[in-house]
């Protein structure tokens, strides 16, 4: 009777096997041609109907309403028991109150694929890991999930990946070309990179800017993987890149995770070794950046690690350096190789692995490693933007609900201060699970180990989003609230007018409403009083006589200006000291008509930032144009031209067709290497230097270095070239704050500077926000750099005619999390009239 059951048994598996197909057999160009999103999603749709070792969790969609996934691998059993599993593992680190059974232990492994769309390695060979962890031949990979659960993502950027796929079979042909002189090796502008806005999702864990993003960590933080594994490709010269990580490692990097990198880069290189396979570690790729998918996870207790393939600008075959080519099948071979090594080694350590994921989170709220350990806020509307931020990072704070003296160290003076904690100030303690995280965010300055680093290298919350903070080297005993509550206003029949003030991306937003349905808006160029409310420079206005055409003037206004909490409601126009609101002191908002120039010559990451600002942050029309079609344009239609960060090559007839907007009372907004256009061209202001000696002391430093460099070797290059390096630094700006660009910034702004361009202070325009001698500054900066930024303009303005061209030396959009960048830039579009 067991012979039959057996033979019965076999009978069944292998007729279930027989189903089971690879990504070979089931998709007949596996391997020669990019795969289609859809059919990515097909074959593990098949994986899924024919093997109970993988399910599948659909987690979101994109902006272009494709799919976001997510595949649970493990045994059968663990599947079963897979939310029993998750809840113990978030128990043991104090994210789940209680075990919901005695279901055993079982460590959790994230992979994610293709965050980069056009790294179509990664994705494609997210399908055979997939096969491979689910052949029921594969006896290996069976043990290992019996104690593992596999997370996979096989596309993080579908929006993306789609782009570039698309392209690339629309230009396929019969045979492949691998030389380089084709278009298959040409990807078009903005390309398939970045996600729908044109966003890099690899720098946006941590900031959380972009929906693919804020739903991907969603389940993330659902179940805190042990390991994270983040599959990438490179240029295609490129050997293969698995860890350890170079250096710079952020302080916080524990010793375990440093002999993890280690041990896998052992195991791995003895697979690469006996395939013949090229490959190198230890460099270029660091961890310090909190946004990467290898260090975000890392702060959050995981084994964050990223692996690189040559690929980027393969198509589907490409001839390298060395007389090999590259195809799509050696991407997908390599990649495997590799992530089943992370597999292993996570299942061969698993015990260790467990352990000292627990441990991380225990020690990290008993043992600190940062400086301080209480941050406060102080109250401010800007507060809601970074409460969100707070929030989508799980990390917990409370609100004062009683006044206290203190001493802590001020972020905007960098120095120790005596300050009052008032009610509604933000509380955030280090004593919380995910304390690591919670200190890197918010510690001012970063210990760098060596200065060459792959990203920027500050991001202190309290400076991106210009809010006064202090840090305490103390944990704090206080009253404290869960949430502040906010008083509901109900207009009067007697409104004369609505206050908005103006200190917040909703500011904009509400500004955008307004001009969108018709409503006139005022704006207050001084700081007034009106009774007991004070009207501050930038706070829109909207009076009942302004708009008597408007029906129901109260409750429409009222609901259009209702996400901004904090409005208040005016009964007379009349101000004190000659500040009525019919004065001078109160102009007419003209609504803006905007221009974004796009295409081949501009960035396509800068545009990404323009165009999610517009559309997404402030909810603004726009047109968008190629410069390729830039002379199809009426100008005269528009009122701001906005050109972000590029390598403009425009022809004399584009030039001069800006050059007569501008003179006819047009508005550019040039951000950084748009200024190119401007730099002494005749008409503008823009110059490096603003008198001759100036220039003449400059060529002579320049002259004298050139001199002493005929002496240097050349091993000592690189690390010389870093003293005229900014790779992203926080510079302090001195502000104007009577113009209207200064607007609500407060009382200095703190620019993220990733460029080592620099101005001196201009001459016939107005240097509106400006780097002072002596200047605080957090982050790496070259010496040679840092002491010529001094005296040097951040943002200002030039007047031509009858128009203007706003400077923006740095971007102000950069990434979209820099909060206070975005209001300045609301600044621009919207009150500089």
């Amino acid at each position: 009777m067991n012979r039959i059951l057996s033979i019965l048994l076999l009978l069944v598996c292998t007729s279930v096997f027989s189903q089971l197909q690879s990504p070979t057999d089931y998709l007949p160009n596996y391997g020669k041609q990019v795969t289609f999103y859809h059919q990515v999603e097909d074959y593990f749709t098949h994986l899924t109907k024919n093997s109970d070792w993988i399910k599948h969790q659909k987690y979101g969609q994109t902006t272009q309403e494709r799919n976001l996934n997510a595949y649970f691998i493990s045994t059968p059993e663990n599947l079963k028991n897979l939310e029993t599993i998750r809840k113990n593992h978030l128990n043991e680190i104090g994210l789940f109150p209680s075990k919901s059974s005695g279901y055993k232990e079982v460590n959790v492994i994230w992979l994610s694929f293709n965050v980069h769309g056009n790294e179509i390695g990664a994705i494609e060979s997210s399908l055979a890991i997939a096969f491979e962890l689910i052949n029921p031949n594969n006896a290996t990979t069976k043990k290992w999930l019996e104690d593992t659960v596999v997370i996979l993502d096989p596309c993080l950027n579908p929006d993306g990946f789609s782009r570039y796929a698309n392209w690339l079979r629309d230009i396929s042909g019969k045979k492949t070309h691998p030389g380089l002189t084709d278009r298959e090796h040409m990807e078009p502008w903005p390309g398939g990179r970045q996600n729908h806005y044109v966003y890099d999702l690899n720098r946006d864990w941590a900031w959380q800017t972009q929906l693919e993003t804020q739903l991907r960590m969603n389940l993330y933080h659902e179940w805190m993987p042990m390991v994270h594994v983040d599959v990438h490709e490179m240029g295609f010269n490129e050997p293969y890149f698995f860890p350890p990580a170079a250096e710079p490692f952020h302080e916080q990097i524990t010793p375990f995770q440093r002999d993890f990198h280690k041990k896998i880069g052992e195991l791995t290189s003895k697979k690469f070794d006996k395939e013949g396979w090229m490959y190198y570690s230890g460099e270029r790729f660091d961890l310090f950046y909190p946004s990467y998918g290898d260090t975000y996870p890392s702060f959050n207790g995981a084994i964050g690690m990223t692996y690189e393939q040559g690929g980027i600008g393969a198509g589907r075959a490409v001839s390298l350096k060395n007389g090999d080519i590259l195809t799509i099948q050696d991407r997908i071979d390599h990649h495997k190789t590799a992530i089943l090594a992370a597999v292993e080694l996570s299942y061969v350590l698993k015990e260790t692995l467990r352990k000292e994921f627990r441990n991380y989170f225990k020690d990290s709220r008993s043992k600190p490693k940062g400086k301080y350990q209480t941050y406060v806020i102080k109250n401010n509307s800007k507060n809601y933007e970074l409460l969100t931020l707070l929030n989508r990072n799980r990390i917990e704070s409370t609100f004062a609900d009683e006044t206290r003296k203190v001493s802590g160290y001020h972020y905007q003076s960098n120095k120790e201060k005596a300050f009052t904690i008032e009610p509604n100030d933000i509380i955030v303690s280090v004593n919380q699970p995910r304390a690591v995280l919670t200190q890197v965010l918010f510690e001012p300055h970063h210990k760098l180990s060596d200065s060459l680093s792959y990203d920027i290298t500050a991001w202190a919350l309290p400076l991106a989003y210009g809010v006064e903070s202090y840090a305490l080297k103390t944990p704090l005993s206080l009253k404290t609230k869960s949430k502040i509550d906010i008083k509901s206003k109900e207009p009067k029949t007697s409104v004369y007018a609505f206050y908005v003030p103006w200190n917040d991306r909703i500011s904009a937003r509400v500004l955008s409403q307004l001009h969108q349905n018709k409503i006139k808006v005022r704006y207050a160029k001084k700081d007034i009083l009106f009774g007991n409310q004070k009207i501050e420079r930038g706070g829109l206005i909207i009076t009942k006589g302004d708009n008597s055409k408007v029906e129901n003037f109260d409750s429409v206004v009222a609901k259009l200006i209702q996400e901004k909490s904090d409005y208040a409601l005016l009964e007379s126009g009349f101000g004190e000291k000659g500040g009525d609101l019919g004065g001078e002191n109160y102009p007419l908002l003209n609504a803006p008509k905007v221009l974004v120039l796009g295409g081949t010559g501009v960035s396509n990451i800068d545009f990404g930032q323009v165009w999610f600002y517009m559309d997404q942050v402030v909810e603004y029309p726009l047109s968008i144009v190629e410069v390729a079609n830039f002379n199809r344009i009426n100008l005269a239609d528009y009122t701001t031209l906005i050109m972000p960060d590029g390598w403009y090559n425009l022809t004399d007839t584009q030039k001069k067709r800006i050059d007569d907007f501008v003179d006819r009372g047009g508005k550019v907004i040039a951000i950084d290497g748009a200024l190119n256009f401007f730099e002494d061209r005749e008409g503008y202001g823009l110059t490096a230097f603003a008198t001759e000696d100036e220039k003449t002391a400059a060529q002579k430093a320049k002259e004298e270095e050139q001199l002493k460099n005929r002496y240097l070797d050349f091993e000592g290059y690189e690390r010389r070239s870093i003293s005229s390096f900014i790779p992203g630094a926080i510079i302090e700006n001195i502000l104007d704050k009577t113009h209207p660009l200064a607007f609500g910034l407060g009382d200095n702004y703190f620019s993220l500077k990733t460029s080592y361009r620099n101005f001196k202070l201009l001459k016939n325009a107005q240097n509106v926000i400006y780097v002072p001698k002596n200047y605080l500054s957090f982050g790496f900066i070259g010496n040679k750099l840092k002491k010529s930024i001094e005296d040097s303009v951040t943002f200002a303005i030039d007047y031509k005619g009858s128009g203007k061209v706003i400077y923006m030396i740095d971007n102000p959009l950069f990434r979209g999390f820099w909060e206070n960048g975005n209001l300045l830039f609301s600044n621009a579009l919207f009150l500089v009239d």
